[in-house]
């Protein structure tokens, strides 16, 4: 997979990521079944994007948020 996500969009998407886990935590706490499992996907594959630096949206749409100067460095 080419990494297409890097710089501020891959901590956003972390903190987003993190939030959205935290919410899923708290709502399936709260007995919100719906709730839950709807922040827990997205959690997941914000995370995933953190995770792999790859996002199918962004291939799709053509967006390149990383540096290709650092990506040739990792």
């Amino acid at each position: 997979m080419q990494r297409n996500v890097g710089g501020l969009d891959r901590i956003v998407r972390g903190t987003l990521g993190v939030w959205l886990l935290a919410v899923a935590v708290a709502a399936a706490i709260a007995d919100r079944r719906l709730t839950a499992v709807t922040a827990g996907i997205a959690a997941s594959g914000l995370l995933f994007n953190v995770a792999t630096r790859f996002c199918g949206g962004n291939y799709l749409l053509g967006i390149d948020t990383t540096d290709a100067a650092s990506c040739s460095r990792e």
